[in-house]
C-alpha cells in the first residue's frame, strides 16, 4: 500500500522464516537501508489464510517492529497481506518508555 517491499529468502517446513524488508516509511532523516527479518506462520497447507508474526531490525536506526497478521489469498493464488505493527525506539531513561512504543 505505501510502497514497501518484503522478499521472503528462506523458509522451512516448519513454517520459520527469514529474509529482508525495504520500508518506505521512516520518521528519520537517516538514509533508509533494507532491514533483516524473521518471522513464523502457520503452515500454508493446513489453513486457508494462515496467521503469521515477523519482527524487523531497522539497520537505520534504533528501533524494532514487530508485524502479525494474516494471509489472504484469492482463488487466483494472489496473496495479501493484512498486519498490524508495533515499533519500540531507543529511549534516553525508564521514565521514558512510555513514548518508546508506536
Amino acid at each position: 500500500e505505501m510502497g514497501s517491499n518484503m522478499t521472503i529468502l528462506v523458509s522451512n517446513t516448519a513454517g520459520a522464516f527469514s529474509g529482508s524488508y525495504h520500508t518506505a516509511v521512516a520518521a528519520t532523516n537517516k538514509q533508509i537501508l533494507v532491514s533483516p527479518l524473521q518471522g513464523v506462520q502457520q503452515h500454508p497447507s493446513t489453513k486457508r489464510h494462515p496467521t503469521f508474526s515477523l519482527t524487523v531490525q531497522w539497520q537505520f536506526s534504533d528501533s524494532t517492529t514487530a508485524f502479525v497478521g494474516r494471509c489472504f489469498v484469492d482463488h487466483h493464488g494472489k496473496e495479501t497481506l493484512e498486519t498490524m505493527w508495533l515499533l519500540q525506539e531507543e529511549v534516553l531513561s525508564h521514565k521514558d518508555t512510555w513514548k518508546a512504543t508506536r
